[in-house]
């Protein structure tokens, strides 16, 4: 029997979850799914995603244990990665090159103000 049948949220550590929340939802067009308080950890639950998705980001405040500025491994999807690069570019967003090799589908990495980096894959 399996139990695990989906992949609903992955955390991302940032140091100050409203700029974080302005460029995830300003920035990269992402909706809010929730904000709420998390008086344990000193800051809120922030929920963010790409519209129509299931799988989430919760954008967390980072500690000791898990610091911002790492590579979060986290491979986000677009039916255009140069039109994308060069959107996020514009945008302010602090992106590597375009990526383009026979066989693989073009891609490039971007970082968030607390230079966590993820993936953007053309689909």
């Amino acid at each position: 029997m399996n139990h695990i049948t989906d992949i609903r949220t992955i955390a991302i550590p940032v140091t100050d979850q409203d700029r974080a929340l302005d460029f995830y939802v300003g920035k990269l067009g992402f909706e809010k799914h929730m904000d709420a308080p998390l008086p344990q950890l000193g800051g809120r639950w922030i929920v963010v995603a790409p519209p129509g998705t299931s799988t989430t980001l919760a954008l967390t405040p980072a500690s000791d244990a898990t610091p911002a500025g790492t590579d979060t491994g986290i491979r986000l999807v677009t039916p255009d990665a140069a039109a994308a690069h060069t959107a996020l570019t514009t945008a302010g967003v602090t992106t590597d090159d375009l990526l383009a090799w026979p066989g693989i589908p073009p891609m490039f990495t971007f970082r968030d103000p607390d230079n966590n980096q993820l993936y953007l894959i053309e689909e």
